[in-house]
């Protein structure tokens, strides 16, 4: 898929404030538009699907990735898939928009292979471990199990933060919404 139009990659260990950012952006912005994942997961709380994510049986993701019709996807669980449909990048930017995709580490790192010249890439980096933990707890959706879990996936992605164009340490929410408002501005004025 050789399109020269432009994409905005937003990532972060779960908990460390990627989807405020990302809502704050697409707010500030009406250029942007949200590029909704496909998720293998059910659907939490007030979760809608084909806003908050493309919700598909984990049969019919497997299909779509024999098909090759993701640009990426990822196991980022066992047994939960995500992943970003070509045909969502193509909607948003028959829209004359740009696509906000606000997906884990390893897909960020994929995409933007895809995109050097036409991607900007965010990491959202939590200010520690221990707060992201905080975090986490205050969520009151984490099993003690899938907490460690989380965890332990969030040390791991730490460790890729050099392979984006900007880091964003969230320690305050809205220096951070200031940062990364400063960034993207930038990048849509090139």
């Amino acid at each position: 898929m050789a399109f020269p139009h432009k994409l905005i990659i937003i990532t972060a260990p779960s908990g460390s404030g990627k989807t405020s950012i990302t809502k704050h952006l697409m707010q500030h912005f009406p250029q942007l538009a949200f590029s909704v994942s496909a998720a293998t997961r059910a659907a939490r709380g007030k979760e809608v699907d084909g806003v908050d994510y493309h919700f598909i049986s984990e049969e019919d993701f497997k299909q779509k990735i024999r098909e090759e019709a993701f640009i990426e996807w990822e196991m980022v669980y066992e047994g939960k898939y995500y992943g970003t449909l070509k045909t969502e990048l193509e909607r948003i930017w028959l829209q004359n928009k740009i696509p906000v995709l606000d997906i884990d580490v390893k897909g960020a790192i994929h995409v933007q292979q895809q995109f050097p010249s036409t991607s900007l890439s965010l990491f959202i980096q939590p200010p520690s471990v221990e707060e992201l933990k905080k975090r986490l707890m205050g969520r009151g959706t984490e099993s003690e199990e899938s907490l460690q879990a989380r965890l332990n996936k969030a040390a791991y992605e730490l460790s890729f933060k050099q392979h984006f164009n900007e880091v964003i340490i969230n320690d305050q929410l809205e220096k951070a919404y200031a940062e990364a408002t400063k960034i993207v501005g930038d990048f849509l004025q090139d």
